[in-house]
């Protein structure tokens, strides 16, 4: 409790209003006295007085340095009454040339880093004002601007800069005020004097227009800002988001590794701290394909060094360090700046417009000022003209005067001279009554006659003091004036999820129960055709491999289920597994009936070309041998639930669906192995939910498709065909005759040897095949391993399968990269199998009861 003695006078208050009142104050003296720059020199009032106070020591850009200790004691003792600290650091980074544009400080000694080290104590760093401080300085003893008492009032403080130098724009700047913040970007001067000149010869310019001239945001650090679009809201509206990239190259290191190399970071990016995320990213495997970072920064700039993994591709891994790691940031543009003491949000012709409105205003000042000098100058000047013509009478005055205040009354009566000029008689000194101290008298008094002449011109001409400030704007931009650091890229657009994986080559497979994975293609090596094969997938307990395809990862498949309908996933969207894995269910991906089954997969490069897609179509075909056949363009538009691709009987299913060009022949086989080829052009091209007409019909009631392709007449591939007992064999397409739709066509495999067809394929020689059993087990060898034969042949065996298991799936895969002589092992020579395919090669182990 506290005691109030007699006589105190207490004031009762609300609480609630004295809060606001408070608060109010405090806020205001924030805004206007910390943190937010004043537009017309771009300064808050700590860097204002800095730069004052270093001027009032001497320390200017031809001196010697100082101790920084000595600087921050003149700011705080004379003009900024708040912390050391404060003062120091914002000395500081007007020294750091990756901070601003054009540093306005010189430091010597350690004044901080990129990597976020601070600067060293200030009893041991010095200072002095860069160059380019001299023209922020300029002409501040000609009364130009406004000063105000210091916080004891015993010295004056200038209350804004005359600056030549459009330092708000060149230097930007940041603060946190209270209900708002600023954070203007650095521009080049060069384009920002070529925009205030282009205002001063046409005041109704536009943004657009002044644009032209500065091209966006010149950052200190370089970079390269990505898209135009960001900058363009900045400069009209005074706020936009601009995306700011590092600055890269691909190299190769003298041991042949290929590495990425930065050499310059987005603006305000902590180096070292980049480098750890990148670091902490690749170790928590969110980031692939990097083996190690190296910083080989130095004084001549930046250099960070990121050694990629062998099987790394460059613009993936670069692609998804943009996405993931400050390689890429954003610079938020936020224009506020205080106009007449208050917050204005202002776009770029605002900022222009002040600067020169104050610059106007020091030209008139400095120039009224400089016109009563020369004015006054002159007056006196007169007098000693007239002094010195008549040199023996005023010599005579002054010796018979008594005193000096008698000697100047008698000369003010006898030349008509006021009390400055015979002030200036008497004081001046013997060798003025020379002839060569006349001429110099006179010749300064006509030059100064041609300068009142000239100043009172000035000053009744305003285009001629527009004139002036372009003028000394243009001899800023000479002297200070350097190239573009920020490179710009107005078309950039943003990343797509393509822009993060490599188009590699992957195999996808899909088991009975609806598992679906994506595995490198990579994985399954070449062995020779007879093998036991690898374990290629792993399964559940009566789950086995149905499909197995073919794709890159930048395409997009059509999944096409039993009942007709039809979904799109991207490849990169499928879930990554190693051989063995199951993978995941496709319900997780797709909303497709949990009675409903994935049946076929069109690998498409370029749905989103309207071109490509209106001249392809997709030919379905069911267990029955109906064929269906509609326009790729119809299913160009995916949609989350899946669409309606063809109107399936109670009694059948979907089998298969392949992409055409509309000429092709259509070749069908069914498990039996008959095989039919007929025109695609007798099949019309119909709408998704049509029922399509008969391809096939069958001599036996159990008989159905298996498989269908499109052959084109000058495609040279050949007809494989694969029965599920594990044999193989290829016949050229001109063996099976073209006959009209819906017929029963002819034999192409005998199944009584081989075992029922399982599918067909068009295969080219240097094609590989790979071959998928049920339980799992794949096998991958060149097509060149199997014989060519006739239509009505048991071919050869292609792998050596279990006494349980049977043939799922076939796919066509292209060869691996250096593929020579040396196969995985497990498989035979291709000479140790005989055409009836007795392989010398031992039963696959059923490595999934192993397991």
């Amino acid at each position: 409790m506290i005691d109030f003695h007699e006589g105190e006078r207490i004031h009762r208050v609300d609480i609630e209003d004295q809060m606001k009142s408070s608060y109010i104050d405090y806020s205001m003296s924030v805004i206007v006295s910390r943190a937010l720059p004043d537009v017309r020199d771009g300064f808050k009032p700590v860097h204002r007085r800095v730069l004052f106070g270093m001027l009032g020591l001497g320390l200017s850009y031809n001196t010697p340095t100082k101790k920084s200790a000595r600087i921050v004691g003149e700011v705080l003792g004379k003009y900024h009454p708040h912390g050391d600290t404060s003062v120091y650091d914002a000395m500081v980074r007007m020294a750091q040339d990756w901070s601003l544009r054009y540093p306005l400080v010189f430091g010597q000694g350690n004044f901080g880093s990129m990597d976020g080290d601070s600067a060293a104590a200030m009893r041991y760093t010095e200072a002095r004002l860069a160059r380019i401080s001299e023209d922020v300085l300029k002409d501040l003893d000609k009364d130009t601007v406004d000063f105000m008492p210091n916080f004891d009032e015993s010295l004056k403080e200038p209350v804004v800069l005359p600056t030549r130098i459009p330092q708000l724009l060149v230097n930007g700047s940041s603060g946190i005020a209270v209900g708002m913040a600023t954070n203007m970007a650095p521009h080049n001067l060069g384009e920002v004097v070529d925009a205030i000149c282009a205002y001063i010869d046409n005041r109704g310019v536009t943004v657009d227009e002044l644009m032209e001239h500065v091209k966006g945001p010149d950052f200190p650090t370089g970079g390269i800002i990505y898209g135009i679009e960001g900058v363009k809201n900045a400069f009209r509206t005074g706020r936009g988001r601009i995306v700011v990239r590092a600055r890269t190259e691909i190299e190769e290191t003298p041991s042949g590794r290929t590495c990425i190399v930065v050499t310059e970071i987005p603006y305000q990016v902590n180096k070292a701290e980049m480098i750890a995320r990148i670091a902490e990213l690749v170790n928590d495997h969110k980031l692939e394909g990097i083996s190690y970072i190296n910083d080989e920064s130095n004084r001549m700039g930046v250099r960070v060094v990121i050694i990629l993994k062998k099987e790394a591709m460059p613009r993936v891994v670069l692609n998804n360090l943009f996405r993931v790691s400050q390689l890429q940031s954003s610079f938020s543009v936020n224009n506020i700046a205080l106009v007449d003491g208050r917050p204005r949000q202002l776009n770029l012709l605002d900022l222009i417009v002040h600067f020169v409105r104050h610059r106007h205003e020091v030209v008139l000042r400095r120039s009224r000022f400089e016109l009563k000098k020369a004015q006054d100058r002159l007056h006196i000047l007169e007098g000693l003209l007239i002094a010195i013509d008549n040199i023996d009478e005023v010599v005579q005055i002054i010796r018979s005067s008594s005193n000096t205040e008698e000697a100047k009354e008698r000369l003010s009566a006898r030349f008509a001279l006021s009390s400055l000029q015979t002030q200036a008689i008497v004081d001046m000194r013997l060798r003025a009554l020379t002839g060569l101290e006349r001429d110099k008298v006179k010749a300064e008094y006509d030059e100064l006659e041609k300068r009142v002449e000239y100043l009172q011109r000035l000053l009744g001409d305003e285009g001629m003091q527009y004139e002036v400030i372009k003028e000394e704007l243009l001899e800023v931009k000479q002297k200070y004036g350097d190239a573009r650091r920020t490179e710009i890229i107005p078309d950039a657009q943003e990343f797509v999820a393509e822009d993060f994986y490599a188009d590699d080559a992957v195999v996808i497979t899909i088991s009975h129960e609806g598992y679906i994975k994506r595995t490198n293609l990579t994985e399954y090596r070449t062995q020779h055709r007879g093998g036991r094969g690898t374990q290629g997938s792993g399964r559940r307990d009566n789950d086995f491999v149905e499909h197995l395809y073919y794709a890159t990862m930048h395409n997009t498949l059509l999944f096409f289920t039993e009942k007709g309908q039809c979904y799109w996933q991207k490849v990169y969207e499928l879930p990554e597994g190693a051989r063995n894995a199951k993978g995941r269910s496709m319900q997780n991906l797709i909303q497709m009936d949990p009675e409903d089954k994935v049946r076929a997969v069109i690998n498409v490069q370029n749905l989103d070309d309207a071109e490509f897609t209106d001249s392809h179509y997709v030919v379905m075909v069911t267990t029955k041998g109906v064929v269906k056949k509609t326009k790729l363009s119809e299913y160009a538009r995916p949609r989350a639930k899946g669409v309606a691709a063809i109107t399936v009987r109670d009694d059948d299913r979907l089998l298969d669906a392949v992409l055409t060009d509309g000429h092709c022949d259509l070749i069908m086989a069914s498990s039996y192995g008959q095989a039919i080829r007929f025109a695609e052009s007798t099949v019309r091209a119909v709408s998704r939910k049509s029922m399509g007409v008969q391809g096939m019909r069958f001599g036996r009631e159990d008989d159905r498709v298996v498989g269908m392709v499109a052959w084109r007449e000058d495609d040279d591939r050949k007809l494989l065909v694969v029965s599920e007992d594990g044999y193989c064999k290829r016949t050229a397409v001109d063996e099976y005759r073209t006959i009209g739709r819906g017929g029963k066509g002819v034999l192409t495999l005998n199944v009584e040897k081989a075992g029922k067809l399982v599918n067909i394929l068009l295969v080219a020689d240097g094609d590989h095949l790979m071959i998928m059993s049920r339980r799992g087990v794949v096998i991958r060898f060149p097509v060149e391993q199997t014989s060519v034969s006739g239509r009505n042949t048991k071919g050869v065996h292609c792998i050596a399968l279990g006494k349980t298991d049977s043939i799922a799936s076939i796919e066509c895969v292209p060869p691996e990269e250096n593929d020579g002589e040396e196969h995985e092992e497990g498989g035979v020579p291709v000479a140790a199998a005989d055409e009836e395919g007795e392989a010398s090669g031992t039963e696959v182990e059923d490595l999934n009861e192993k397991a």
